[in-house]
């Protein structure tokens, strides 16, 4: 009546395992929906910055038709920087490391892969010596020893009844994801850090240049000041204001060959080089140019291009999977093992007539009280909580990166306008002053003033110039940093 019993719920049971192999425990993942906005700016929409005078004499726009290109960096029309950049992709040790760092999950996820997707198959082969003592067993016998020989064949799997294997699987390709994310974004950073440092030093290098040429002309001054004193047509306090004024210029030298060398330590560390090593490029503000148009993505696709959101979104991927396999421990495991092989008691004889041995094992197993599985899914979907928060913690941060960027742009662009504005008078006056001094109608004192008021102007828009082009570098950067990304092997 038992075997009658057994065989009744022998479809049951078939069904059962058929229908837990078909499903995956937990729910399956959904990407989060783009934020409900429309643009970054609250009342606003990204309009367009403009630069009136050279070299960035071209109108800037920012566009969403505008594509990102893939070397985004080539806009800013520096062939240095595209060389240095290039070299850059191909030695940064840190890139090496991120690259390293992906092998190194698709490799463990291909070694997962393997080991529960199919069988495991082993082969094993032993020797064997030993004594029996039958009188142990009360028998008369005298000891034997004799040897037994085993070669064979074992094969295991393990059902993925509840699906866990594959969430397990899934997880570890979601975090292999992000370990790609995280390459690309290293990228995209390193791109940004070189491209934003070589402006710098060219902004510092043209400052350097412009400050000698007020040195020279407050040096001039002080001068003619001292001669004027010696006949009787300036006091003496007019020399130590000037002295004064001269040595405070003579001290921010040191501060700018300071930021330019480390500048130039900064370029050949981002470079895979020693700070010391040589062939490094200088740059000047005159190899750059101001990108005419900028790419705009808008908050809805700009998800699906930044890497740190795509990495946020893809650790979310992997705590939703990791939910799933905390899940389907709660469920039963099916595990099937087999050997086959031979048994003899000398070598010559394994794989004889009457040597063969096999056995065949399946076990069942169902959780009935294990407290602290229903603890650990409680703590894999505290962990998918924690990932959707940090999510949201990157997009919000990731609009306000490219609201700041187009703040920046906006209010440079102003200060740049005025600046410019400046610059063109300050000029037109030392034209002037350099013409009625020719005429003898203004003196040389006077002129060395113009020169230098001149001077500290350009000394501005050398700044206001270098900001816009890093603006630009930073809005490539928010933006995702172009197609290029998804190259990446």
């Amino acid at each position: 009546m038992g075997g009658n019993n057994t065989s009744g719920h022998a479809p049951f049971i078939v069904f059962f395992v058929i229908f837990l192999a078909g499903c995956a425990a937990g729910p399956d993942f959904q990407r989060p929906p783009p934020p409900d906005v429309d643009t970054y700016l609250a009342g606003s929409t990204p309009a367009e910055t403009a630069a009136t005078s050279a070299p960035m004499d071209d109108a800037q726009h920012v566009a969403e038709k505008v594509a990102i290109p893939d070397d985004w960096w080539t806009n800013l029309g520096s062939t240095k920087l595209n060389a240095l950049v290039d070299d850059a992709l191909d030695h940064n040790p840190t890139l090496h490391a991120a690259e390293a760092t992906l092998r190194q999950a698709r490799e463990i996820y291909a070694a997962r892969s393997g080991a529960t997707r199919y069988p495991q198959v082993d082969g094993n082969l032993s020797a064997r010596r030993q004594r029996f003592n039958p009188a142990a067993m009360g028998q008369s016998d005298g000891a034997r020893e004799f040897s037994l020989y085993n070669a064979g064949i074992g094969v295991r799997y393990t059902f993925d009844l509840a699906g866990g294997n594959r969430r397990a699987l899934e997880a570890l390709a979601a975090r292999s994801d992000y370990q790609l994310f995280q390459l690309q974004g290293a990228r995209l950073t390193l791109t940004a850090n070189i491209a934003a440092t070589a402006i710098t030093q060219g902004a510092v290098s043209m400052q350097m240049e412009t400050l000698k040429k007020i040195l020279a002309a407050q040096e001039a001054q002080l001068e003619l000041t001292r001669e004027r004193i010696r006949l009787g047509q300036a006091q003496p306090d007019d020399e130590s204001a000037l002295q004064t004024q001269l040595e405070q210029t003579r001290a921010a030298m040191p501060l700018l060959r300071l930021q330019l060398q480390q500048n130039e330590h900064l370029l050949a560390v981002l470079a895979g080089r020693p700070p010391g090593a040589g062939n490094m490029p200088s740059f000047s503000l005159e190899d750059f140019i101001l990108p005419p148009d900028l790419p705009m993505l808008v908050p809805s696709k700009l998800v699906r291009a930044r890497p740190d959101i795509l990495g946020a979104e893809a650790l979310m991927h992997a705590a939703n999977a990791e939910y799933g396999v905390a899940v389907s421990r709660l469920y039963p495991q099916l595990n099937l093992s087999a050997d086959i092989g031979s048994q003899a008691l000398t070598t010559g004889a394994l794989f004889g007539s009457g040597t063969a041995v096999w056995s065949l094992v399946s076990q069942l197993t169902q959780p009935l009280f294990n407290p602290g599985l229903p603890a650990e899914k409680r703590a894999a979907l505290a962990a998918f909580d924690a990932a959707a928060a940090n999510y949201q913690v990157v997009v919000l941060d990731s609009l306000r990166n490219v609201a700041d960027v187009l703040r920046a742009m906006e209010n440079d662009s102003e200060r740049y306008a005025a600046i410019s504005a400046a610059d063109a008078a300050s000029q037109h006056l030392l034209n002037s002053m350099e013409h009625r001094y020719a005429l003898g109608a203004a003196g040389y004192y006077d002129l060395l003033i113009s020169r230098e008021h001149s001077q500290e102007t350009r000394l501005a828009l050398i700044d206001v110039q270098a900001r816009r082009l890093i603006n630009s570098v930073s809005f490539y950067q928010a933006m995702g940093g172009g197609s290029f990304m998804s190259n990446t092997p």
